[in-house]
């Protein structure tokens, strides 16, 4: 009789959950995009969550929520139900470079309950080809022999690619006017007419302008080498130890869901993510897939933020001043 009372409690503990993750999803998951609709980002949400939706039995229904520079969606997702049926496509500007670099109305790490990492894409350093530097070394002594004649753009302040490059200045004790645009394709406008030099854009960004020769690439972000660029080093090749800065894209939800939802959210997310069709169509971004456990990515998400923290306040950048 005692031990059927046992039973009887330990099941009383565990069947509710079991249940709740047999019937999840039992509607359409909202699936808040941070940007406008169109761009990389956007693509990245529709691909993944198309498949993901089919392994869970219930469609994604995909919403962009631009402005605000991502505050927006991730004010709307951290006050909403935790209950498995909102989820965001957090990325870095969301929860890395932002938080690091402004006053943000939501905590990156509380507010949120971590799913899993989809994939990141490098960002590259790119130069105009009408400079004599052909490799990263050589452009570092091309600087430092041309004090301030050198400039770079960035797609903002506070951008991933206003950041690295800092990152690479501070690292190479350099010094580079920053000139900032309002998004990379002016930037880049700039960059081809010779009013600016060097740039740290994402690599899907670059590609068009380092196959028709305009730029150069002299090293990649990242701890391997792009297979879209296979002849150009690492930084951290080229010398620059722990050098890392990546777009990345993963998935949150708000913070306080139930283990088991989560649990069966990244399972399945991460089932897509290991399928050979989906690496195929990331690629056209430049994105590999980069399947991460919740706490594996709760840990890269505290990682960045603590990175672009502690460069912010070295370099002085703060754009709340």
């Amino acid at each position: 009789m005692k031990r059927r009372r046992m039973l009887q409690a330990s099941a009383a503990l565990w069947l509710p959950g079991l249940v709740r993750a047999q019937a999840y999803p039992a509607k359409p998951v909202r699936y808040i995009v941070p940007v406008a609709a169109g761009g990389g980002s956007d693509m990245i949400a529709r691909v993944v969550t198309e498949r993901w939706g089919r392994l869970l039995g219930q469609p994604f229904v995909v919403e962009n929520q631009g402005g605000g520079g991502g505050v927006i969606a991730s004010q709307a997702v951290a006050r909403a139900a935790p209950d498995g049926y909102t989820l965001m496509q957090g990325y870095v500007a969301t929860h890395g470079t932002n938080p690091a670099t402004r006053k943000v109305p939501y905590d990156a790490i509380k507010d949120y309950t971590p799913i899993g990492m989809i994939g990141a894409t490098p960002n590259v350093l790119a130069i105009n080809s009408t400079l004599s530097a052909k490799t990263l070394a050589e452009f570092v002594d091309y600087v430092k022999r041309n004090p301030g004649r050198v400039n770079y753009g960035s797609a903002g302040p506070g951008s991933l690619t206003h950041l690295t490059m800092e990152l690479f200045k501070q690292q190479a004790s350099l010094f580079m006017l920053h000139i900032p645009y309002k998004g990379i394709a002016p930037a880049f406008n700039d960059m081809l007419g010779g009013q600016t030099q060097a740039m740290f854009p994402g690599l899907a960004a670059a590609l068009p302008h380092l196959r028709s020769g305009r730029l150069r690439a002299l090293a990649v972000t990242g701890k391997q080498r792009s297979s879209q660029l296979r002849d150009v080093p690492t930084m951290e090749e080229s010398g620059f130890k722990g050098f890392d800065a990546m777009q990345w894209y993963g998935s949150v939800g708000p913070a306080g869901m139930p283990a088991d939802v989560v649990k069966r959210l990244n399972d399945t997310q991460v089932a897509v993510l290991n399928d050979p069709d989906l690496r195929e169509k990331l690629a056209v971004e430049a994105v590999e897939p980069w399947p991460m456990t919740p706490d594996e990515f709760g840990q890269y998400i505290r990682a960045e933020i603590q990175r672009w923290t502690a460069l912010a306040k070295a370099r002085k950048i703060q754009l709340d001043d």
